[in-house]
């Protein structure tokens, strides 16, 4: 990121340098929940203001798993946030939708309820949509669901982007996913168990995969760093993107935070964890921490994590950001 430039009068605010990234993963910031009952304006505001901090242009605001008329109501008012502030309108440049349509298989499910999953619908997309004004942008859903293929691909022809993840599709379901139209997969190597059969998985599965565009979470916790070496040195180029997954702890310090029903705990160490000490619950990284731990991690310059972080993820997803974002 550019250096801060320094106010002349004491005292004054450094002004701040212009945002540069795009996060299509973003469940919460700043100490709001996205997935909150309620989110008020002020709220909303508050997660953008944080977000700009540190440099973000853009993002999908995440919705995760529950039911579609709570989604469709989250939406709603989302919307009505956005048409009363433009700051919120030009951070938010779509939502992604992860979940119910996600495998319910203990593991594959990571910290989403199980309960309200199930096939996905063309008729519940359509719900969505108009409650979105037309913007999702973004779908994560499991296809090894019955119907899943022909969802993909009238999904697709409406201009949304399909991504797998929480998923235990076998070979033949991720090859009818792609012939639909599924393009990417959600961070890779989590939302699986911690036990899996050493070669017949499905990370093995998704990465072998040189059509999908692989998207991994550079904290360090989620994947370690010699992890995600491996993982993106299996990938084509041009076929690796990167996201915080952030939740409403991230921008903050340690301390109790939501995700919907369920209560986080942030660690000193920074570790977003489910109830019970349990696994992973999104991250607390940030954008601007992530293009420094991708270029640490992979041995990257850090320009060319920059443009992983920026350019290269809104193309990607057909965002354009603004002309001083870009790189």
């Amino acid at each position: 990121m550019a250096p801060l430039i320094f106010a002349h009068r004491m005292n004054s605010p450094a002004p701040l340098p212009p945002p540069r990234w795009f996060d299509f993963q973003v469940n919460g910031f700043a100490g709001v929940d996205f997935q909150a009952q309620h989110v008020s304006l002020a709220e909303l505001e508050r997660a953008v203001a944080g977000l700009r901090r540190h440099g973000v242009a853009a993002i999908f605001l995440t919705l995760i798993t529950d039911t579609i008329d709570e989604h469709c109501r989250r939406l709603e008012q989302f919307e009505k946030h956005r048409a009363a502030s433009p700051a919120c309108a030009q951070m938010i440049a779509g939502y992604h939708i992860e979940g119910p349509w996600l495998s319910p298989e203990a593991g594959y499910r990571g910290a989403h309820p199980a309960e309200p999953m199930h096939a996905p619908s063309l008729a519940e997309f359509e719900r969505l949509q108009a409650a979105a004004r037309g913007q999702i942008r973004l779908i994560t859903l499991a296809p090894e669901w019955p119907g899943s293929a022909e969802c993909i691909a009238a999904i697709t022809r409406a201009g949304v982007h399909i991504s797998l993840g929480h998923t235990n599709a076998s070979e033949a379901d991720i090859d009818a996913a792609i012939r639909a139209g599924a393009r990417f997969a959600t961070h890779v190597g989590n939302g699986a168990p911690l036990t899996l059969h050493r070669h017949d998985n499905i990370i093995q599965r998704l990465l072998a995969r040189d059509e999908l565009t692989a998207c991994f979470i550079p904290d360090g916790v989620h994947l370690p760093p010699f992890v995600l070496k491996n993982f993106v040195r299996t990938k084509p180029a041009g076929k690796v993107l990167f996201t915080t997954d952030a939740m409403a702890g991230a921008g903050c310090g340690p301390g109790r935070y939501r995700i919907g029903r369920f209560e986080i705990a942030v660690g000193t160490d920074g570790i977003a964890r489910q109830p019970g000490g349990g696994g992973f619950a999104g991250s607390t990284l940030t954008p601007d921490a992530g293009v420094q731990r991708t270029a640490n991690y992979l041995g990257l310059p850090l320009e060319t994590a920059a443009h992983l972080w920026s350019a290269a993820a809104a193309h990607a997803f057909g965002i354009t950001l603004p002309a001083h974002s870009n790189s």
